[in-house]
């Protein structure tokens, strides 16, 4: 397959040419038609449209027809996976929430099979690995997470969990800085290579410098389950703004959880390079018990095949959660995110690809093979009309969405 286009996205700017894809990874980018050497009849023409790379949401416990977390089966993950490329979701990483180790560990079983069958088999988008978003989280700013799992870090207990997924998937975990034992989990996670960011988390403005000295790398859904900022006590919100080296997480941009010009201040501190776009989705209709949603000010209420939403205003739905058109509107996907930021006028899609893209990818390790549109990384592409509305999504040189 090669792709034509006027507006292709790369590291070096706009260019106007061709990708060729040869299996699964970007063969070459040219400009020239006559270096594809008579293989005009492979050629997709995008003219007007605009070409960038695949999202990178490492930051997403559900979508659509699966939910990693309120499920954790392989159905529910190869779901999520055919759900998530229908948003421009190219790459994720499951992730946990503040559960019962016995259902994490049941649940990281379940997407070892998954990253396993990775290398041979496409089906939607790739599960790179595992961000472990509990069960090492702070109770005061616990948000949507149960309070009774919500414990303090123990190396032995994520060794278990490596021991399931191999040292080399699970990619992230969040922890609050303020728990005994954290500053020897970050130490024992940079020598393991996860990257640790800080999250529901009541640290002092003091202990976020200790975590940064052990090697802290960010923080997660940035101004949300954390201590706000004080000008006698920075608190988390302060540090990820006074550290440069530090990365902002901002999840899905509602306009509710985060202003818009909050989101604008901490780009302006950090500047795009420190910025990461993910989703922070769940995967409402998928929970097997009834829950409130107190951002959404509704109650879901699981009956069968179908999920009642009650909203505090007194209007219900009834949506059949087998079916993603159905129940596509419950959250705000990663492509509804990005439109919302552009639609605004402030931001560029080159901006949007690095937050979205180049920089998840660097921050996980996984650049080498994903995160731009270059010669020998994986094709994952996304095609986008002028409205920013999707038509296409290829996942390592498959079409997995096509409008």
């Amino acid at each position: 397959m090669i792709i034509y286009s006027e507006n292709i996205y790369t590291p070096e700017g706009v260019r106007k040419g061709y990708i060729e894809i040869e299996g699964k990874i970007i063969r070459n980018i040219c400009t020239d038609e006559n270096e594809l050497k008579n293989k005009s009849d492979q050629i997709k023409d995008y003219t007007d449209f605009y070409i960038i790379p695949g999202f990178i949401d490492n930051h997403v416990h559900g979508w659509g027809t699966g939910s990693f977390w309120k499920e954790g089966t392989e159905e529910a993950m190869y779901n999520m996976k055919k759900d998530l490329v229908k948003v421009g979701v190219t790459s994720f990483l499951g992730t946990t929430g503040a559960d019962s180790l016995e259902k994490i560990t049941d649940t990281l079983k379940e997407a070892r099979k998954v990253i396993d069958r990775e290398k041979e088999q496409i089906t939607g988008a790739e599960m790179t690995g595992i961000h472990l978003e509990g069960p090492f989280i702070g109770k005061e700013y616990k948000g949507m997470q149960k309070e009774e799992y919500c414990i303090n870090p123990d190396i032995d207990i994520l060794k278990e969990f490596l021991n399931i997924m191999g040292e080399e998937n699970i990619k992230l975990m969040t922890l609050a800085p303020e728990l005994d034992g954290s500053q020897e989990m970050i130490k024992f996670c940079n020598e393991k290579s996860i990257v640790v960011q800080a999250g529901h988390t009541s640290a002092t403005f003091e202990d976020m410098k200790k975590a940064v000295q052990a090697g802290l790398k960010g923080v997660t859904h940035t101004y949300s389950g954390m201590r706000g900022f004080h000008h006698r006590e920075l608190g988390v919100v302060g540090a990820v703004m006074y550290f440069e080296e530090l990365y902002a997480e901002f999840a899905k941009q509602t306009g509710l959880t985060v202003k818009p010009e909050a989101f604008d201040i901490m780009y302006r501190l950090k500047g795009v390079d420190k910025m990461l776009l993910t989703t922070d989705t769940v995967g409402l209709s998928r929970g097997e018990k009834e829950f409130y949603h107190y951002i959404r000010k509704a109650r879901f209420i699981p009956e069968g095949d179908k999920i009642k939403v009650l909203y505090d205003d007194g209007h219900e739905e009834v949506k059949d959660r087998t079916d993603y058109e159905n129940i596509k509107d419950l959250e705000l996907g990663f492509l509804g995110s990005v439109q919302n930021i552009l639609k605004r006028g402030k931001y560029s899609l080159e901006e949007i690809v690095k937050m979205a893209s180049y920089n998840p990818a660097e921050y996980i390790g996984i650049n080498d093979r994903k995160g731009s549109l270059e010669p020998g990384k994986d094709a994952d592409i996304l095609v986008l009309d002028k409205n920013y509305d999707l038509i296409c999504t290829v996942c390592r040189g498959k079409i997995e969405f096509e409008k």
